[in-house]
Formats: structure tokens, C-alpha cells, sequence
């Protein structure tokens, strides 16, 4: 576990679970099976089970603070904050969403409070707005046969490279990984939100959507644009090689 993470030294003191609260938990189409007992015990102000939530969380709370704060001493406060509103919103906890997704919401409000503090971020809302978002092409037009081609309008006239034919150490290298995490890196903020969310934690896309507040729509817009934009410098960077 990460030094900067501290669990209580001493076991917290126990509380009282409410038989309706736990009516409530178990009810909310939210609450996996799982997260009732983590519930439960992180009410119950287990040490064990707080101990447990940091372990499995820790790692992807600081990846996702990173994107909004300019280092990681910052992002290591953001999640420490978001241990502390854990501890703090525990027993108002209704289940409505996954425990999940209520520790990353928690964690996106205090890096985004945390980034708009130190110049780097904005809130989400700012970030994007489908009436005012420009068109944009998932695959540059000019790969396209022009629509007065006499065989064949509207096809390929450059398509995309099969990768299969890329040797998998090739795919797995530190040097293609690094292009990849320069690739969302230079995305803009509300696709590389999405993506970071999508393809690297491997959230759901209801997830996605209840932690950032998007229509279904609006995310499955945001994650197609963003990996035809990592696909494509990627593809740039297999050319080269």
C-alpha cells in the first residue's frame, strides 16, 4: 500500500447500523452484494474494512486525480480528502449508486476543487456542452473516396492498419505504452476523462455517466472521439516505426 495512504492506528469506534438504513442499502438497485457488507462493516467503523477499501482503491483514485491537479503531491491530498468524506458520508450512504461510484465522485469533486485551486482545472459542466460542441470527423475525410468516384464512392482510400499483424511485444513495449499515455494525455479534458474512466479503470458506461453527470449519449460521443483520436496516434506512431 502506498506510504502516503494512512489507515487509523487504532480500531474507530463502532456504530449502530439502522435496520431501515440496511432495508434501504439492500433495496438500491446501486448495491452489489459486495459493497452491503463493506457498507455495513465501514459503518460499523471497521478498521479491517477501511483498510481494504484503500487497498482496492487507492491506485485508480490517484491515476483519476492526476488528470485534474498539476502533480501527484496534490493528487495524494485529493484522494486522502476523499478517504476523509468516506469516513465522514459513510452513514448517509443510500446504495442509489454503486460504493464505487460514490468514492470516485467524491474523490472527482475534491481534485476538481483541488485543480481549479492550483490553475489547472475546470469544472466538468465547462468542459463540455453538446450544442455548442463542434462536428467532429472520428476518421479524417480525406481516407474516404470522394462520392463522384466511379467504383466507389464513399469507400476507403486509406484504411485503417489491421494490428493484428503488429507483434504483440510490440503492442506491450514501454515505448508503446508511453505513446498511448501521451496520446490521452493530449486529449481534451472531457475525452480524457471519459477514456480514462472507459478503457482504464474499465468502468461501465453508467457508471461513466452517473459519476460525471453525462447523457448516455453524451459519453458514448466523448469515448468514440477519444479513441479514434488514441487509434490515430497510435497508427501514426506504427507508420514510423
Amino acid at each position: 500500500m502506498e506510504s502516503a495512504v494512512n489507515a487509523p492506528s487504532n480500531p474507530l469506534p463502532r456504530g449502530h447500523v439502522e435496520p431501515a438504513a440496511k432495508e434501504r442499502l439492500a433495496a438500491a438497485a446501486g448495491a452489489c452484494a459486495d459493497d452491503l457488507s463493506l457498507i455495513e462493516a465501514l459503518r460499523n467503523r471497521d478498521e479491517f474494512a477501511f483498510t481494504t477499501l484503500v487497498g482496492r482503491y487507492y491506485n485508480p483514485l490517484l491515476r483519476l486525480a492526476m488528470l485534474y491537479v498539476p502533480s501527484r503531491a496534490v493528487a495524494e491530498e485529493a484522494v486522502q480528502e476523499t478517504w476523509l468524506g468516506v469516513l465522514q458520508g459513510i452513514d448517509r450512504f443510500e446504495g442509489r449508486s454503486s460504493l464505487k461510484t460514490w468514492l470516485f465522485s467524491i474523490l472527482t469533486n475534491r481534485a476538481k476543487t483541488r485543480g481549479v485551486r492550483e490553475g489547472r482545472s475546470v469544472p466538468f459542466s465547462a468542459l463540455w456542452n453538446d450544442e455548442n460542441e463542434p462536428w467532429e470527423s472520428a476518421v479524417e475525410l480525406e481516407r474516404f473516396l470522394d462520392a463522384g468516384h466511379p467504383q466507389w464512392p464513399g469507400h476507403w482510400a486509406s484504411p485503417p492498419e489491421r494490428w493484428t499483424r503488429t507483434p504483440e511485444e510490440n503492442l506491450l513495449s514501454a515505448e508503446t505504452r508511453s505513446k498511448l499515455e501521451q496520446a490521452i494525455a493530449s486529449l481534451p479534458p472531457a475525452q480524457r476523462e471519459v477514456i480514462t474512466l472507459r478503457d482504464i479503470e474499465q468502468w461501465s458506461s453508467e457508471e461513466v455517466c452517473n459519476a460525471l453527470g453525462l447523457s448516455e449519449t453524451n459519453q458514448r460521443v466523448l469515448l468514440h472521439r477519444a479513441r479514434s483520436r488514441v487509434r490515430r496516434a497510435l497508427e501514426e506512431y506504427y507508420q514510423q516505426g
